[in-house]
């Protein structure tokens, strides 16, 4: 695997985890480590899912803001820049990917931390996990597709007040919002983020490749767009070998065995 500064790779299995690697910073991203990120799910060299998480005792405290912006002479161009050019072709990256996805959040998930934590197919948070969009408490707006993202989530009101009112949303809250697939404690986290990355893994990842697809696509397209997509998808997923094992293993009364083909 490639080495990186800002994060870590590992394939376990068909599994590919990454995790972010800034600890003493809360695994704060600066623009590189979204750089390496999109450069890390480019080739994930046959792997049929992928795990996102943060070393220690934090997901992502959001984007790096230490320098960079701050000690720019034109602030807001330096960070329309980091968008434009690193955080968001990274993040359009991830929506793309043709596998599933799975994040595991403890700690702070907030600002970018908090749109990638959210944009993979299942949250799993611990009970420590938070989410927060801190940018009206700095003067700033959401970014990282957040204003796209969390009213599609939660819904318009929730939404607003998550960015309006800049307050942590605790995971017990964000589970009953919706917002994450479950909530474990603490020390399980790691263990159940992956089997469900596992489980997945395992999977038709032809058929969840294009069904992740298909859901983005559906909630910015009218119902006869979404019903013609389903059917190039439905036609895409039949001529695979995994739909063809799927339909025996139904005949023959067996587990189907797929291998992501």
């Amino acid at each position: 695997m490639t080495e990186y500064q800002h994060i870590l790779t590992e394939r376990r299995g068909d599994v590919l985890v990454v995790t972010l690697h800034r600890p003493e910073r809360l695994n704060a991203a600066p623009p590189a480590m979204f750089v390496e990120l999109r450069d890390a799910l480019a080739d994930l060299g046959g792997a049929r899912a992928v795990l996102v998480t943060g070393a220690g005792r934090a997901f992502c405290s959001g984007a790096d803001v230490g320098g960079g912006a701050l000690g720019s002479d034109d602030p807001g161009n330096t960070t329309f820049t980091a968008l434009t050019e690193f955080y968001n072709p990274t993040m359009l990256a991830l929506a793309d990917l043709s596998v599933p996805v799975v994040s595991a959040v403890r700690g702070p998930a907030a600002g970018i931390g908090c749109s990638l934590a959210l944009a993979a197919d299942f949250c799993v948070a611990s009970e420590t996990a938070y989410f927060l969009q801190a940018f009206v408490n700095i003067g700033l707006v959401p970014d990282g597709g957040a204003s796209w993202m969390l009213p599609r989530l939660i819904g318009r009101a929730r939404a607003t007040e998550m960015m309006l009112l800049g307050e942590k949303v605790p995971a017990a809250k964000a589970l009953d919002w919706g917002m994450v697939h479950k909530v474990v404690a603490d020390d399980a986290l790691d263990a159940q983020a992956f089997a469900l990355a596992e489980r997945l893994a395992a999977g038709p990842t032809v058929a969840l490749g294009l069904m992740r697809r298909g859901l983005a696509q559906a909630l910015q397209s009218d119902y006869a767009t979404a019903m013609a997509t389903e059917a190039d998808n439905q036609r895409h997923a039949r001529g695979s070998a995994d739909s063809m094992e799927g339909g025996m293993a139904f005949l023959q009364k067996r587990k189907a065995r797929f291998n992501g083909n």
